[in-house]
């Protein structure tokens, strides 16, 4: 079996573990991740690097080659710095928050002990506020594709690393589609599991009854091997709930999906990711399945809640200590969101957790009879400058489409569905009811197939 140059290596887990079925040593394969990460030559992606002679150790003394076993083996992966990883600092995105973790978080243990190599800490929208990759003191990632677009937030560093093939996989965190909306910005997959899936164990949070860690990776099957190896219930975590992730199935027939209808779908004049949407879901009717419009207006409804009431207030509540004792220490804009906190009274967050659930019960009968939704992982792009001008409109016009799902307790995975008219990427986000992400990954992995695009901005094709 032929060796692949180093240089010109996938770093999918696929062609990895070709290679080193092949003879490749993994402590090769990680000296080759801290040349490319070198080259990027972006000192805003990471916010820690452990040092490269470390990360070849670990992987030399891997077990032998068992990819049953070590469905990770030497894959090296990237964590965003709210989530702990064991002796080394945890800032997220705030250097007077900064701690050293002791002991990796619950996700990072299960993935180590699966063979995956841990790299570095990556950037973030300080505290995990903000859905554009801009609000960090530590600088703004590079987007993979076009520097003058926005990275993506919270989880920046985490979706630009693997866009740029610097990783093979990526942990992110998602509150209100900060696993999926850097996903799209950088043409790579973002899964954002059911709520408790995942345990939270370890991570900083932003709002604990909301939050998720996600996974971003260049392919679907990438993204649910890592997943099946972080998924297990965690009886120290209180929010932690029994979800097994099964192998990956073909999907079957029939499948009722519900879209945005006419009257309240939002591009805010994007014609290309109208038409990019548009293509994607003719692709779903050619896969066999029935499309139906569905009105958003109740989802839409429950996604402005996340920023105007109650789930404020949880946000100070992660962070209120320091935020009292020194408010000058926060970014000027997760200073002023968080700040509105106080405005709101324990009432307040009473009249939210009510209308919630009101509508929810509108949201639920909107989805009756359907298996999933399908929506544009985001509206509209936006560039540095637009976010210059205007720090808080485009960020809130990102989570259009990503705001309610974790507020309705649904799962959702963003998928690339192949260029625009104009070269940027389009990206399709599926959904569904807890507990049914194999659904939404395994036809996010046929949608992906049928685009067959470039992974993230590696030039390497999707594999077939």
């Amino acid at each position: 079996m032929t060796k692949t140059p180093l240089a010109a290596l996938s770093f999918d887990i696929g062609a990895l573990h070709t290679a080193y079925a092949a003879g490749t040593a993994p402590s090769s394969v990680m000296e080759e991740v801290f040349a490319r990460i070198r080259a990027a030559d972006d000192p805003a992606i990471f916010l820690h690097l452990r040092p490269a002679a470390e990360a070849a150790a670990e992987a030399a003394d891997l077990p032998p080659f068992d990819p049953v076993a070590y469905p990770l083996w030497g894959v090296p992966f990237a964590v965003k710095d709210n989530i702990d990883v064991g002796a080394v600092p945890t800032t997220a995105a705030c250097p007077a928050f900064a701690y050293c973790a002791a002991a990796d978080a619950f996700v990072v243990a299960r993935l180590r002990a699966a063979g995956a190599i841990w790299i570095g800490k990556t950037n973030l929208d300080q505290f995990a506020t903000g859905l554009v990759g801009v609000r960090s003191p530590y600088g703004v990632p590079r987007n993979a594709l076009d520097p003058q677009i926005v990275p993506g937030g919270s989880s920046s560093g985490s979706g630009v690393a693997v866009a740029r093939g610097l990783v093979s996989f990526s942990l992110g965190t998602d509150t209100a589609g900060s696993g999926r909306v850097p996903a799209a910005l950088n043409n790579i997959v973002g899964l954002k599991p059911s709520l408790g899936a995942l345990s939270g164990s370890g991570m900083v949070p932003a709002c604990r009854t909301l939050d998720t860690i996600s996974i971003f990776a260049l392919t679907v099957g990438d993204a649910w091997t890592a997943f099946r190896a972080a998924a297990a219930y965690d009886d120290a975590d209180p929010w932690s709930r029994a979800m097994p992730a099964p192998v990956l199935a073909p999907v079957s027939g029939g499948l009722r999906i519900g879209i945005p209808d006419a009257a309240s779908i939002e591009f805010f004049g994007d014609s290309a990711q109208a038409a990019a949407f548009a293509a994607a879901v003719q692709g779903l009717r050619d896969g066999g399945a029935t499309v139906q419009e569905v009105d958003f207006t109740p989802f839409y409804d429950v996604a402005r809640m996340l920023y105007e009431g109650a789930w404020v207030a949880e946000r100070m509540a992660a962070v209120e200590p320091l935020f009292r004792a020194n408010p000058g220490a926060f970014h000027p804009v997760t200073a002023q969101i968080i700040g509105t906190a106080d405005r709101l009274s324990a009432a307040d967050a009473f009249r939210g957790i009510y209308r919630l659930a009101a509508l929810k019960r509108v949201a639920e009968t909107a989805m009756a009879g359907l298996d999933l939704l399908a929506v544009p992982t985001i509206p509209t792009f936006y560039t540095l400058a637009d976010l210059e001008a205007d720090p808080i409109g485009p960020n809130s016009r990102l989570g259009t489409y990503t705001n309610f799902v974790n507020l309705l307790d649904l799962c959702g995975i963003a998928v690339p569905t192949g260029p625009r008219a104009d070269g940027r990427p389009g990206s399709l986000t599926l959904l569904a009811r807890a507990g049914q992400d194999a659904l939404t990954a395994a036809l996010a992995a046929e949608l992906h197939r049928r685009a067959a695009p470039v992974m993230g901005a590696t030039g390497h094709p999707l594999p077939r």
